[in-house]
């Protein structure tokens, strides 16, 4: 069996040798998920994984996922029930990172992340500076005080809503692409006989509040520009024919 959390020439071998052959182009991205294991896989072994195509050709998991699980046959819709395990289980951060889109970035690639995008900035010292917003200030600090925390919790303890406060959607999504704030797992609504029903709701903490000291020893070491230059090298590696301005677009 696979160990999801190696690094070895061995599972890159056994991703590449899974390939959909559906994409051209890539260079060290080559898989096709049929399994949760799969889709873990991936994650740790890649570092970076964006839900929905982007930019960047074959840079999804929207195109390596076996097509029966995109789209669901049955009760669950397999691949998008897989997103709270894989979270929990890998450790890894969840949230619209790029272009607002959902990406899964694993835990040894994300204080490099958080560095760049913050800017080498904590979220206080960017309120103090002016380049955060009152708005954001008073989300993220609802957020930290009671992460993890459900959206919907969230808003309801906030006064977001039908005749309420506006913005809470644009506030979290930018919270997430600068670095603060992540998807720690989904949740789902019970019913009288407490099984699930409904799509999975977001539930938000914030990477220090995860990971503790493991993040805020790390997340500061390098210099942003240091951490940029890290996370464009690792994905030009694995698509060295992608153009050199939508790698720098994505990032941004």
């Amino acid at each position: 069996m696979l160990n999801s959390i190696a690094k070895t020439a061995d599972l890159m071998q056994y991703f590449r040798g899974k390939q959909t052959g559906q994409v051209s182009g890539m260079s060290g991205f080559d898989f096709i998920v049929r399994t949760k294991q799969d889709m873990i896989d991936a994650v740790e072994t890649f570092g970076f994984l964006p839900f929905f195509t982007c930019a960047v050709p074959g840079f999804s998991l929207e195109e390596h996922v076996a097509r029966e699980l995109w789209y669901s046959s049955g009760d669950e819709w397999e691949v998008w029930e897989w997103k709270g395990p894989v979270i929990r289980e890998t450790g890894c951060a969840y949230g619209k990172f790029f272009e607002n889109k959902a990406v899964f970035i694993s835990r040894e690639w994300f204080p490099d992340f958080a560095n760049y995008r913050r800017d080498g900035y904590d979220f206080d010292a960017r309120y103090e500076d002016g380049l955060a917003s009152f708005k954001d200030k008073e989300l993220y600090d609802l957020l930290d005080a009671n992460a993890p925390i459900s959206s919907r919790d969230l808003k309801r303890k906030g006064g977001y809503g039908k005749n309420g406060k506006t913005g809470f959607d644009t506030s979290v999504t930018r919270l997430q692409a600068q670095g603060y704030v992540t998807t720690s797992d989904f949740v789902y609504a019970l019913d009288r006989n407490g099984n699930r029903y409904g799509w999975g709701i977001a539930e938000y903490t914030t990477p220090e509040r995860r990971y503790g000291e493991e993040f805020t020893e790390t997340v500061y070491r390098r210099t942003p520009e240091e951490s940029y230059a890290r996370l464009f090298e690792h994905i030009s590696s694995m698509f060295p024919a992608a153009d050199e301005r939508t790698i720098r677009k994505l990032l941004k």
